[in-house]
């Protein structure tokens, strides 16, 4: 079981509060103008309880290098629509300016300091006792009392922000980190059963221990399989021999650890029955027998379709994580859509991966009716894989700590 404190357990009226978050957002290549809010929004129910607080807000945006590396104004504004102007931003992360920024805090205002990968310390990998004597967290501990995590979908990450106030003051998790983990701990420790795991996707190296660790462990009934890591599965089983011999050595790793998968737990494990292919920008549905090395798929067949929805109207634990086909073309939409409208109104307890299929449950408007949806699909991914995480390590850490 996950172990951490929670905003529940500490005091926080008047406190000086370090709030780290992970509001990392898709922006417009040309304008750098947010696209898709929705990790900000995110923030509210812990900011919500930070009301009577000062807080301090750290968070990153993309890493060195990449486009999208920007400071965090733009962000700034989209909290400043929800918080009425008590949302300053500074243009500094530990130097003189946000210093005496923080210094002429009061209470019930938030302070959003920039990007913290733009901090030579926060690109450290170290453990967290060792990024606790970087000057980032020398110099801004002894401003807070308490450090607030609530950046979830950055869990398997270990920079200094993220795991290092924890070794130098209290450390609980934020309203988003408790829900995600309360979620995680239900479906991995106490899972209602059966337990149904719809895996889709790209990432065939990110699906794969996931499945063996849910089946050694006996904590899925089922996987139910799409996305082209049906494909390495499809290879495993003798599809498209001529493919398989054409991948390169690392693919072909993956195809034969799906092979190991199918001998260990074929009985758990379900292939769609038909796909969707592409002719001449038209949706054919042919059965996974008719498929060749030439075949390009697109979507799970309806047969599939009906075939999985039998599974989650009957499971009392659903995971979903990643989309079933190439969701972005309307015509090849159909298997993901129709298994999340299946997963909002099944009985059983659904939880949703976040990405793309947290995106589309969303735009269906059908996200409030399953009963979690993750806003961390690596994270969310790692953990079921059994990984350990830094941050959650981190907390636990902490709780030991400081009770």
């Amino acid at each position: 079981m996950f172990d951490f404190l929670t905003l529940d357990d500490v005091e926080v009226k008047g406190k000086s509060v370090f709030l780290r978050v992970d509001i990392n957002s898709p922006l417009d290549p040309a304008s750098k103008r947010i696209l898709d809010a929705a990790r900000i929004r995110a923030t509210e129910a812990t900011l919500k309880d930070l009301k009577e607080a000062k807080v301090v807000l750290g968070a990153h945006q993309s890493r060195p290098g990449k486009y999208d590396f920007t400071n965090l104004e733009a962000h700034t504004r989209v909290l400043q629509m929800y918080h009425n102007g008590r949302v300053k931003f500074v243009e500094d992360i530990d130097g003189p300016k946000a210093q005496e920024a923080i210094k002429a805090m009061k209470a019930g205002e938030i302070l959003v300091l920039n990007n913290m990968r733009m901090h030579k310390d926060e690109n450290l990998d170290a453990p967290p006792e060792k990024l606790a004597e970087t000057g980032l967290v020398k110099t801004l501990a002894p401003y807070f009392d308490l450090c607030v995590n609530d950046a979830f979908a950055a869990a398997h990450r270990g920079s200094a922000s993220l795991t290092a106030f924890g070794e130098v003051m209290p450390m609980v998790a934020g309203r988003l980190m408790e829900r995600e983990l309360t979620a995680l701990n239900k479906v991995i420790y106490k899972p209602a059963r059966p337990t149904v795991y719809l895996l889709g996707g790209a990432k065939v190296d990110d699906r794969i221990p996931v499945i063996n660790r849910v089946l050694k462990d006996k904590i899925a009934d089922h996987i139910l399989i799409g996305g082209l890591i049906r494909d390495s599965f499809h290879m495993a089983g003798g599809a498209m021999p001529e493919r398989y011999a054409a991948l390169k050595p690392e693919d072909k790793k993956l195809v034969d650890a799906a092979g190991e998968i199918l001998k260990k737990y074929k009985k758990h494990i379900e292939l769609p029955v038909d796909v969707a292919l592409d002719t001449k920008g038209g949706r054919i549905e042919v059965l996974t027998s008719q498929i060749t090395d030439e075949t390009n798929i697109y979507d799970i067949g309806l047969n599939t379709v009906a075939q999985f929805s039998k599974h989650i109207r009957e499971a009392g634990t659903v995971v979903a994580e990643g989309p079933l086909g190439m969701f972005e073309r309307r015509s090849f939409d159909v298997g993901t859509k129709e298994l999340l409208r299946v997963m909002a109104e099944a009985p059983g307890y659904t939880v949703v991966g976040g990405g793309h299929m947290g995106g589309l449950a969303s735009m269906l408007g059908i996200d409030e009716k399953m009963k979690h949806v993750s806003t961390g699909g690596g994270a969310m991914l790692s953990l079921l894989a059994g990984e350990e995480l830094p941050v959650i390590e981190a907390m636990a850490r902490a709780k030991k700590r400081w009770g």
